[in-house]
């Protein structure tokens, strides 16, 4: 069984920062992208920043300069440092991997649970 666990959401005020981290868990031989999506009351769920096996990065432009998406092969963990963060940054962010399992030819995109990043003074 493989899970993704996210941790480091909560509350900070504008111009703060946090750190997402999510780590992926259970039967794996390995990992090709990894990514962060966040999904804000009333719309639809965006991509926010994804990191390739290679460490090539992309992002949403909304995010550029502010955020940075990094990975930990070894722990097969993704981590997303978010500073100057605004009101609109405000969601649940969702952690998403494209997996390999152990003893599979298949490889399924798997997500984490998600959690809550709130901005506000």
């Amino acid at each position: 069984q493989v899970q993704l666990v996210e941790s480091g959401g909560g509350l900070v005020q504008p111009g703060g920062s946090l750190r997402l981290s999510c780590a992926a868990t259970g039967s794996i031989r390995s990992i090709n992208d990894m990514g962060w999506y966040r999904q804000a009351p009333g719309k639809q769920r965006e991509l926010v920043a994804v990191i390739t096996s290679g460490r090539s990065t992309n992002y949403a432009d909304s995010v550029k300069g502010r955020f940075t998406i990094s990975r930990d092969n070894a722990k097969n963990t993704v981590y997303l440092q978010m500073n100057s963060l605004k009101p609109e940054d405000t969601a649940v962010y969702y952690c998403t991997a494209d997996i390999l399992r152990t003893y599979s030819v298949i490889r399924v995109d798997y997500w984490g649970q998600g959690t809550q990043v709130t901005v506000s003074s």
